[in-house]
């Protein structure tokens, strides 16, 4: 059976788990990322002389894969930045950001781009 895996990366924390389908890969997605809430929050951080501000922090990270294991067909995921804002991208080693049409969120959009919604 082929299944979609969606992995969700908090520090150093990793959990994984597979469901049959991508409806069910990206809605577990957003629920797992959207349950951070207000531990996603991050405060400016200082990189050698200059401030990185929250928003340009990444503060956790999932990922969709599958199915295939040597080139699975979706690699795509979200980021959640350190104000608690949401960004979709595609991609695995080398992301693309997904922009967001007018009153869509992040996950709507990867389920538009991903041709599920």
């Amino acid at each position: 059976m082929s299944a979609y895996t969606v992995t969700v990366r908090v520090g150093s924390k990793v959990t994984r788990r597979r469901v049959p389908t991508l409806p069910d890969a990206i809605d577990l997605l957003e629920m797992e990322l959207r349950a951070l809430g207000p531990a996603a929050r991050r405060a400016p951080a200082k990189a050698l002389l200059r401030e990185i501000a929250p928003v340009a922090q990444v503060a956790a990270r999932g990922e969709l894969s599958g199915p295939g294991r040597l080139r699975p067909r979706v690699c795509a995921g979200a980021d959640v930045r350190g104000d608690g804002s949401f960004e979709a991208y595609r991609g695995k080693l080398q992301r693309t950001a997904i922009a967001q049409q007018r009153g869509e969120s992040a996950f709507d959009a990867l389920r538009r781009v991903l041709g599920d919604g």
